[in-house]
């Protein structure tokens, strides 16, 4: 493979812009939209803060909401590794770890060539979009995650094995793990 990612992201409805455990997404750097050089950033940078505790923004969130948030359970979660696992077969990619939680998926996967994280991530939820909708019906948010997600280039072996710890070992209640090492299993994979 020539490029490996650590890729995450939310089901649709949770991690909403200024809550109070925090969040990533577009903020504006100072707070006075008329202020000269004002502009909006996310805080996604490795060992950044990120933001939280904006009631003005989360309670707007609020309102935008088209559905209930999405919450997988354990047939979801297998419906959506089952098509990881298939979309990166179907591509010639390799799925070095994931872990899939109520709320949100981390996925370390590594491609050919360099395409654009976003494309991958993006194969990644149509493909799983279809399942999910196909088995359990389509939500009434009428999407099943949120719009962008994370996507972390990892430089070397290192900063694999670490996304690969990271992801199979230090998530709280995940509902599957799964690498080509430990194979499936419900929570988290034995300890080392």
């Amino acid at each position: 493979m020539d490029r490996y990612w650590l890729l995450t992201n939310t089901c649709y409805g949770n991690w909403l812009p200024g809550s109070e455990r925090g969040f990533v997404g577009r903020v504006w750097e100072q707070r006075i939209d008329d202020l000269p050089g004002s502009s909006r950033v996310a805080h996604n940078e490795a060992g950044t803060e990120y933001d939280k505790e904006l009631r003005g923004l989360w309670l707007a969130s609020q309102k935008l909401m088209r559905g209930p948030p999405i919450h997988l359970n354990i047939a979801h979660a297998e419906a959506v590794l089952a098509q990881f696992r298939e979309t990166a077969e179907h591509r010639g990619w390799e799925i070095r770890a994931v872990a899939i939680m109520f709320n949100h998926f981390h996925i370390v996967v590594g491609v050919l060539d360099d395409p654009e994280p976003a494309k991958i991530l993006g194969d990644f939820k149509a493909w799983t979009t279809r399942r999910l909708t196909e088995r359990f019906g389509a939500p009434a948010s009428e999407t099943w995650w949120t719009e962008r997600g994370s996507k972390r280039k990892l430089a070397n072996e290192g900063s694999i094995a670490g996304a690969i710890q990271y992801v199979l070992y230090e998530q709280a209640n995940p509902l599957v793990t799964w690498s080509p090492e430990t194979g499936l299993h419900y929570g988290p994979p034995p300890v080392r």
